[in-house]
């Protein structure tokens, strides 16, 4: 008993004499800590705030548009402060459409770059591209589409991007890549693909325009 008394006693000295060594550094360890977790609420707290307030501006910008006007003051306001976040991405590319239909196709290009390069995830980034690569075919220049669609991940969009590749492809004469592209969008829309569709469509009329030539 009276070794197992010793044998408490000592224990108890070496942890207060290792507290007394160390107490300072945990004691700074504990309040570094707590002022990592405060930190790090503060900055999620703030996170939420700040889409919060994008989330805001970009619903009075799609009011609006609604009405028939278009406001760059809010889509500059959501690039200059919120281009962090994936509403001003979405603005750029609303102001690109636009932009589109009023064949203003450099101005729209330009938009679509700029929410290219801060698109918030890989799929957006892939939706971007796809978009430029329809403003680049309908302005004419079939290669810069396809330069567009090569910046996507493979299997991305597939449909509609084999679709839109076969349509540059044909622009610039490459007619059996372009079967090669109508093919894949086709196979990728699955078994159940709707006969007679717009690619099928596309493939017969390349089918058609091969026999006609041979």
């Amino acid at each position: 008993m009276a070794f197992d008394a010793y044998d408490d006693y000592e224990q108890s000295e070496r942890v207060q004499k290792w507290l007394r060594q160390n107490g300072l550094s945990i004691a700074v360890g504990v309040v570094i800590g707590l002022i990592a977790i405060f930190g790090y609420q503060q900055w999620r707290n703030h996170r939420a705030s700040h889409q919060l307030a994008a989330s805001g501006l970009y619903q009075q910008l799609q009011s609006v548009i609604d009405s028939g006007n278009a406001s760059d003051v809010l889509v500059q306001e959501l690039m200059n402060s919120y281009a962090d976040t994936p509403y001003a991405m979405f603005a750029v590319s609303d102001r690109a459409r636009h932009q589109v239909e009023a064949k203003q196709y450099d101005k729209a290009l330009e938009s679509l770059s700029w929410a290219e390069q801060h698109a918030p995830s890989p799929e957006l980034k892939a939706l971007v591209d796809l978009r430029m690569a329809h403003v680049q075919l309908a302005k004419g220049s079939a290669q810069d589409a396809l330069s567009a669609l090569d910046r996507m991940p493979a299997d991305s969009y597939a449909i509609v991007s084999q679709e839109l590749r076969g349509d540059a492809l044909v622009k610039l004469g490459r007619r059996d890549d372009a079967l090669k592209a109508y093919q894949a969008a086709v196979k990728a829309m699955g078994p159940n693909v709707q006969q007679g569709n717009e690619v099928q469509l596309k493939i017969d009329d390349l089918a058609t325009a091969g026999k006609q030539g041979a």
